[in-house]
C-alpha cells in the first residue's frame, strides 16, 4: 500500500462497465476506482447478480482490516455466525475480517456497494 495523500477521482454512471471478478460466476463487479486514488488503501465495487441463486456457494472468511455492503436493490441471505440473514434495499452489513460466512441465496436484481481496506486482501474458503 502506497502513503501517497488520495487523489480525486469520479465514476460516472454512463462509463459503468461490469465484469466477472472474485469468487462468484454469478456476480459482476464495477470498479469504482477507489483502489486507484488511494494507493490500496481502500477498495470500493457495486456489485449484482447476473441472476436468481440458491445454494451452491463456498463458505469464505477474509482477511482485511474492514468490509461493509450496503444493499442498493433485491435483497440476499447469509449465514454467519450461527445465524441465517436476510438483507434487503436500505440495509448495510459490517462483517469482522476472519469471519466465516456463506451466502445462501440472492435476488436476480441484488445490487450492491462494496467498500473494504485494503482493496485487496486475501481470502479463504473454510469448508
Amino acid at each position: 500500500m502506497s502513503d501517497q495523500p488520495f487523489k480525486f477521482a469520479v465514476s460516472y454512471a454512463k462509463d459503468a462497465t461490469f465484469a466477472p471478478q472474485g469468487l462468484w460466476s454469478h456476480f459482476e463487479y464495477r470498479n469504482l476506482g477507489i483502489a486507484d486514488v488511494t494507493g490500496g488503501r481502500f477498495g470500493a465495487h457495486i456489485i449484482r447478480a447476473n441472476e436468481a441463486r440458491e445454494a451452491a456457494f463456498k463458505r469464505p472468511k477474509h482477511d482485511l482490516e474492514f468490509q461493509m455492503f450496503y444493499i442498493l436493490k433485491g435483497w440476499f441471505k447469509f449465514e454467519c455466525e450461527g445465524q441465517t440473514i436476510t438483507v434487503r434495499a436500505g440495509d448495510s452489513v459490517h462483517q469482522p475480517s476472519g469471519m466465516p460466512h456463506v451466502t445462501i441465496a440472492c435476488s436476480d436484481d441484488l445490487e450492491l456497494i462494496e467498500i473494504t481496506s485494503p482493496a485487496e486482501f486475501a481470502t479463504i474458503d473454510v469448508e
